[in-house]
């Protein structure tokens, strides 16, 4: 059997108000609760096979019972990516649901497409910008702006950039979940690389920048984003536009960059723009093992 999590760690969640997290982590995939819902995520129908009748036997054990199990499929490549398929519960229940983390509310969709809405790997990141109360917060690739949620918390503003309209219109509904008016706040589907520059032409700068890009994507002109050998360019646009004491979060989930790899590119753009920083990783989450999930580096200028 793989390794579960333990009832304590359940127990601890639910006291600081949160229903959204990792169950497991297998070699072929992984489970994760998403409120009264589960996810498995598999590479193989063995794997989904395995982790559902284990997930039977850990949620009686735990006394835990949820209202469906979805299932998605890891394809190697993005565009062979389908959305999560009901595997067993109730089918009249609405796709849309709202989960919690750390008193907040997020909305999630588990027919929108191959991502839920959530990105459970980042909570640790996202708490760090909610504890730093920015003034004025800069979200790449916002998604559904859970980042900028945190960030508003603290009466700050935000600008949320994404290619996808309909991702952002999701994080207005988010805006809208947790009571936050969102006059101070901008929501603007664009090219964050063709972003960047008009907003140092136009003198504005950011105490916090969240940089959590996706490994491949093409823009609406069919212009190619590659992680591996985009990522400095990014940065560099992104310093242009940074504070003298920003706060800059990189993150990817290629596995073929990690922690070292983010901060030798992240050393280079320093050197380059002679600026200088210094590095903090996230504090681990106890519910990813070491090497799941995103891998994620701070850094602090100064």
């Amino acid at each position: 059997m793989n390794q579960w999590i333990d009832f304590g760690m359940v127990r601890d969640f639910a006291t600081e108000k949160t229903n959204a997290y990792r169950l497991c982590t297998a070699r072929d995939g992984w489970v994760e609760r998403f409120g009264t819902d589960v996810l498995i995520s598999y590479k193989t129908e063995a794997a989904r096979e395995q982790l559902a009748a284990e997930l039977a036997q850990w949620s009686s054990l735990a006394g835990l019972s949820f209202d469906r199990v979805f299932g998605r499929f890891l394809p190697k490549k993005n565009a062979e990516r389908i959305a999560p398929q009901l595997i067993s519960g109730f089918g009249g229940i609405p796709l849309e649901r709202t989960v919690i983390e750390r008193d907040l509310c997020y909305a999630i969709d588990f027919g929108a497409g191959y991502s839920t809405g959530l990105f459970l790997d980042q909570r640790a990141n996202r708490q760090f910008v909610r504890r730093l109360a920015p003034l004025r917060t800069l979200n790449c690739f916002a998604y559904t702006c859970s980042f900028s949620v945190v960030a508003a918390l603290g009466g700050g503003a935000t600008l949320s950039l994404d290619l996808s309209r309909k991702s952002l219109d999701r994080g207005r509904d988010n805006f809208m979940l947790n009571r936050l008016a969102t006059d101070q706040h901008r929501f603007l589907a664009d090219d964050v690389l063709r972003v960047l520059p008009r907003l140092a032409r136009k003198g504005e700068t950011f105490d916090c920048i969240i940089l959590d890009p996706p490994t491949f994507s093409r823009s609406h002109t069919g212009k190619a984003w590659q992680v591996e050998k985009d990522f400095d360019h990014l940065l560099l646009a992104a310093l242009e536009v940074a504070t003298r004491d920003a706060k800059i979060l990189l993150s990817t989930n290629c596995t073929r960059l990690d922690e070292r790899a983010l901060e030798v590119m992240a050393r280079y753009c320093l050197k380059a723009t002679r600026r200088a920083a210094n590095f903090q990783p996230p504090v681990r989450l106890p519910d990813f093992p070491p090497g799941a999930g995103a891998r994620s580096l701070w850094m602090l200028l100064r």
